[in-house]
Parts: C-alpha cells; sequence; structure tokens
C-alpha cells in the first residue's frame, strides 16, 4: 500500500510539473533573439565557382601558422589587428570568409562583423580550409 502511495505522489508530482512547464512555467515566454544580420553559408563547389568567375574577395581568417601552411589562391591573410582596412571600398563587392573548418567559428564572427559595418555581399564557407585541402583543390603558399 505504501508503495503504491508512493507511485501515485510521485507521478502527481511529475504530471504537476510537467503543467507548469507547459504553461511556460508562470512567466511569459518571449521568442529567441535573432541575429541582425543573417549569415550566407556556401559550399566549397559554389566558392570555387565564385573563384572561377573571378570578383569575388576570398578572406582567410586563421592564424598565421595555419595560413602558412595554404590557402585559397588569391585569398587575403584576415588575422590583423587593423582588419578594416583590408575591405574593399564598395559596400556591396563580393567577399567570402573562411576558417579552418565547421568547428571553428572566426569566419563567421569576422563575416557578421562586416555585415554590421554595411557591407550586403558577405558569404561565410564553414568547410573553411581543411575542408578545401582534403577535397584537393587548389592552394597557394605565402
Amino acid at each position: 500500500m505504501k508503495k503504491a502511495l508512493g507511485q501515485i505522489l510521485v507521478t502527481l508530482t511529475l504530471v504537476a510539473s510537467s503543467a507548469s512547464c507547459l504553461a511556460g512555467g508562470g512567466s511569459e515566454m518571449a521568442p529567441a533573439p535573432r541575429y541582425e544580420h543573417q549569415l550566407n553559408t556556401i559550399t566549397m563547389r559554389e566558392a570555387e565557382m565564385l573563384l572561377e568567375q573571378g570578383g569575388v574577395t576570398f578572406f582567410d581568417v586563421n592564424t598565421l601558422e595555419l595560413w602558412a601552411e595554404g590557402y585559397i589562391p588569391g585569398a587575403i591573410y584576415f588575422n590583423i589587428q587593423d582588419w578594416r582596412t583590408l575591405l574593399p571600398e564598395k559596400k556591396d563587392t563580393p567577399m567570402v570568409f573562411y576558417c579552418a573548418n565547421r568547428i571553428c567559428n572566426a569566419s563567421e564572427i569576422a563575416a557578421r562583423a562586416v555585415m554590421k559595418m554595411g557591407y550586403t555581399n558577405v558569404k561565410q564557407m564553414p568547410d573553411g580550409i581543411y575542408g578545401w585541402r582534403l577535397s584537393n583543390r587548389v592552394i597557394e603558399k605565402p
């Protein structure tokens, strides 16, 4: 009898706490914050096509050591203190930012910072230089 009563009490407690969660826990629910600028990500194939077409600036946001191992042809090393001086004058210039791989978020941070400055044609390649190299795409070295 005691065991059955204990199980009933546990069940009632769980039901009561679940109802509280479903009802918003007594506080008003608010939507999650949204980024002011939505990040446009591209695949390595799309990046390669842009590279072939020309007219796009690639920015490598990796460490200097990783940059020295190779970068996308024509890419500009972005990880400097005065990076703003590297940006084009025209705010609609196509730009692609990349770093090491999907685990690294430096290129995402850089792309968002540039978008915040008013640049409108900004993309980020999440696969980064590791993905680029692993897929046997062409690289340059300093």
